[in-house]
């Protein structure tokens, strides 16, 4: 593998010197670049553009054709998995992802079956290394899972859901098939973000979007201790340097010591926690990620560089910041408004980086 040019990104997830804060965005390759709406047409459909690699590392490089971002992120899906799995998945215009079947009984849970990366999502691992040969070294590559908890939700659910009330239903009645099939969800995510890193992912996030949804309890023990059995399982160097691992909970602020205690080398925040009460709290155990409310790229180009000054005032001077949005990009956003946002998190980041 070819020598990495840029690795400020690896190097502030393991707090060490940079020069300038490392930014990217999630949903960086997305709709709101109409070159990516090109390929996702060419493509067929969304999940048409995911099982091509030679597509998936197209539109994983189009935002680095733009933008100076300091990582590239593996274009796929989380809800990879639950279709290997056998449930189905089809994505409704305007509606999100479906699932054909859903799995809501002890039935359910036995019969699912455990998929193997490296065959029964092949496209995935192939999407890596695609990318990795395409990058030649520029950025380094994120690969990327939804925690089991959040798969769960849809799993469960058939698709988005605003009250989770059929998988809270196993939370309340039936915990012991929940905790079943978050089991078989954590070897399968273990196994799938592990070979991703064989292939040449060279960090990885677990994106618990829905932990968020649950009481304090309920996310130690439905969705945090399922991350920390990942986290255990997860290849941590290869290519003689660390791989880093970022979790991510979506409305996870008020849970930042026990998810900095669990091993992971990150911790993502949205926008609705203080960057600086986190660095407070656990900046002495892990890199933080984050975390600009997407809304504020909708604002004028001033009105962000402000944004982008008051966050990185907030977290102060030294390591451990990857700067991002608090969520993913949305599609309406202007490109250029994106391109304004990264100019100004590396341009006024650079005084807090002296040494």
């Amino acid at each position: 593998m070819s020598e990495l040019k840029n690795d400020r990104f690896l190097r502030a997830l393991l707090r060490q010197p940079v020069d300038v804060t490392p930014v990217w965005m999630m949903r960086q390759a997305g709709r709101y670049l109409p070159e990516y709406r090109a390929s996702r047409t060419r493509a067929g459909s969304f999940m048409d553009l995911c099982k091509n690699p030679d597509l998936a590392c197209e539109v994983t490089l189009q935002p680095l054709e733009r933008y100076p971002l300091d990582a590239a992120i593996l274009f796929s899906d989380i809800l990879t998995i639950p279709d290997a799995m056998g449930l189905g998945l089809y994505f409704e215009t305007g509606e999100g992802p479906r699932f054909k079947k859903t799995v809501r009984t002890q039935k359910d849970v036995d019969d699912l079956p455990i998929p193997k990366a490296e065959t029964d999502l092949d496209y995935v691992v192939k999407a890596v290394s695609t990318i990795r040969g395409a990058l030649n070294g520029r950025v380094p590559l994120i690969g990327f899972s939804g925690s089991p908890w959040t798969l769960a939700t849809y799993m469960v659910e058939g698709g988005s859901s605003k009250d989770f009330r059929e998988i809270k239903k196993l939370v309340y009645g039936q915990p012991d098939v929940l905790h079943q099939m978050l089991d078989k969800l954590a070897l399968s995510v273990t196994d799938y973000l592990n070979a991703q890193i064989r292939a040449g992912a060279q960090a990885v996030q677990i994106f618990d979007t829905w932990g968020g949804s649950l009481t304090p309890e309920g996310y130690l023990n439905f969705s945090l201790a399922y991350m920390r059995k990942i986290v255990d399982g997860l290849i941590r160097e290869n290519e003689g340097r660390k791989v880093p691992v970022i979790l991510f909970t979506k409305n996870g602020g008020q849970w930042l010591e026990a998810m900095a205690d669990v091993g992971a080398d990150a911790l993502g925040l949205d926008w609705m926690t203080d960057i600086g009460e986190a660095r407070k709290r656990v900046g002495h155990k892990v890199a933080l990620q984050g975390n600009m409310d997407p809304a504020v790229l909708y604002a004028s180009p001033e009105a962000i560089r402000s944004q982008v000054a008051d966050i990185l005032q907030r977290f102060g001077s030294g390591n451990g910041h990857v700067f991002n949005l608090g969520h993913g990009i949305t599609p309406e956003v202007d490109p250029a408004h994106a391109g304004a946002f990264i100019e100004s998190v590396h341009e006024l980041s650079a005084q807090y980086h002296q040494a």
